[in-house]
């Protein structure tokens, strides 16, 4: 097991953008949840969002799959939703606004990183 599996002992929901985009009250559609394991760090930094903006992160998440830019995640598990609620209506769910994928020296695993 490689350091970039070691350092993902969070756990995290994800809500993937779903398709055709919008539900019945216009409001972004999302898939299901999904609960995966990331490393969360909260840390305000400068990224370059999907227009070429210069944005400021809420938090950098690494995590072991490819995520779509505008999907939604949250620290925590599935059991931490609320009732009801819509993926960024949960307390700490955020947008996702850029994803970076950089492979290793060899070119067989990559280093996958979120800007929320």
């Amino acid at each position: 097991m490689g350091i970039l599996t070691r350092m993902r002992k969070q756990a995290a929901v994800y809500w993937s953008p779903a398709y055709p985009g919008f539900d019945e009250y216009g409001r972004p559609a999302m898939g299901d949840p999904v609960e995966i394991m990331v490393r969360w760090e909260s840390v305000q930094e400068e990224f370059i969002d999907s227009q070429g903006t210069r944005q400021i992160s809420k938090a950098k998440v690494y995590v072991g799959h490819d995520i779509e830019i505008g999907g939604v995640l949250m620290l925590g598990t599935e059991d931490d939703l609320g009732s009801g609620l819509t993926a960024k209506e949960n307390e700490g769910a955020f947008e996702v606004r850029a994803f970076e994928k950089n492979p290793d020296l060899r070119g067989t695993k990559f280093l996958r990183t979120v800007f929320l």
